[in-house]
């Protein structure tokens, strides 16, 4: 009872100096919850001698909380200062997720990663030093936005999922997550690593090995995305450590943002060669129509040119067809008329025109006379 009071007493006398900082206290491996390390178990270690057996590392970020780009030579880049491996191994599907929970996190500028290397054998045992990391995950900022991953990170509860590449072999891996804090990256030395351990077994058919880099070459202080200055518009940020793991080909399928990639760029492709296709055909009908229009046109000129020459140039012994020109001022064609037009027939149509002209003048009359008959009764006749 007395060790408990004094680790309870110790915590409470550093909660002041981690305050500002965090760690991963949980983590979910395909829906099931696991503990991570928490600052009571370096306590508990000191004062009896164990601690609870899990799956995330040891570590001993009781004093500022992080790792500086002065210490990225030393091995406690890996797995944080003084790391030692966790003793049980969770368990993950490959192209499943992992979602880290971290405590309270309160910087939002900065980039978020997760890296795994493969142990070789029971992670328990792990050499620190030797592990060569594989970055399997990682997020910068939003240039729309000017957004950066680790305020993503509080703003979904302080939880970051990272994908499992399906393409991955099976077998015993150390997970790496890390947050890099840029608030002081404007100055030397100003950056603030936060590198996470725990050891996941990767079950699947993927059969992936990819080499690695050592923990001592994952960064250089002064690297670009290192030694940063977050508080401009940032429109080229480049994310620190080696490049992003792409499945080997015909590993099997990747999962996360490299299918999402695939696919934008199938889609973008598939479109371009759509939008193109639709406006050749649009422009193919465009043409056509026009030249349709002007082949009717013309061919109708032409008959109507046709007929006017054949009108013109006729003999003057020829006959001119019943109701053709065949005399008048100017006319230089046939003056030979079609026989209907004899005096007396025109005289006959000229009597029976009259006729026709009377017979139209009685009708407008009677209908006058019935116009005058409404108005005068006021209403409507029948």
């Amino acid at each position: 009872m007395a060790a408990l009071k004094t680790t309870l007493a110790a915590v409470a006398a550093f909660a002041g100096t981690t305050a500002a900082h965090g760690f991963v206290s949980g983590f979910v491996t395909d829906g099931t919850w696991n503990q991570g390390f928490l600052l009571d178990y370096y306590y508990l270690l000191v004062n009896t001698g164990s601690m609870p057996d899990i799956a995330s590392w040891y570590a001993e970020n009781l004093d500022s909380g992080f790792v500086s780009p002065d210490m990225y030579q030393t091995s406690d880049i890996n797995c944080h200062i003084n790391s030692e491996p966790g003793v049980l191994t969770s368990s993950v599907e490959a192209g499943g997720t992992v979602e880290f929970q971290w405590t309270e996190w309160p910087h939002g500028i900065g980039p978020v990663l997760t890296y795994v290397a493969a142990c070789g054998g029971d992670c328990a045992d792990a050499d620190k030093t030797a592990l060569e990391w594989v970055k399997i995950d990682e997020a910068g900022i939003d240039y729309d936005t000017q957004v950066w991953a680790a305020q993503d990170l509080i703003d979904n509860n302080n939880t970051w999922a990272t994908a499992v590449p399906s393409s991955l072999a099976s077998g015993n891996y150390v997970f790496r997550h890390e947050i890099i804090a840029l608030h002081g990256g404007g100055s030397e030395n100003g950056a603030q690593n936060y590198p996470q351990c725990i050891n996941i077994e990767i079950t699947g058919s993927g059969t992936d090995s990819p080499s690695g880099t050592l923990g001592i070459e994952l960064y250089g202080a002064d690297d670009p995305g290192i030694l940063f200055n977050p508080y401009v518009t940032v429109t080229d940020y480049v994310i620190p450590g080696p490049a992003l793991y792409a499945p080997s080909s015909g590993s099997g399928s990747d999962s996360g943002s490299d299918d999402s990639t695939t696919t934008t760029t199938t889609t973008t492709t598939s479109s371009a060669a759509t939008t193109s296709a639709t406006s050749e055909a649009a422009e193919t009908t465009t043409t056509a129509a026009p030249t349709t229009a002007s082949a009717t046109s013309t061919t109708t000129t032409t008959s109507s040119s046709a007929a006017a020459n054949t009108t013109t140039t006729a003999s003057s012994g020829d006959t001119v067809a019943l109701y053709g020109q065949c005399g008048g001022i100017g006319h230089a064609g046939s003056t030979t008329c079609a026989e209907a037009w004899r005096d007396e027939e025109v005289s006959e149509q000229g009597r029976q025109d009259d006729d026709d002209d009377d017979d139209d003048e009685e009708e407008e009359e009677e209908e006058e006379g019935g116009e005058e008959e409404c108005h005068e009764t006021g209403g409507l006749l029948g």
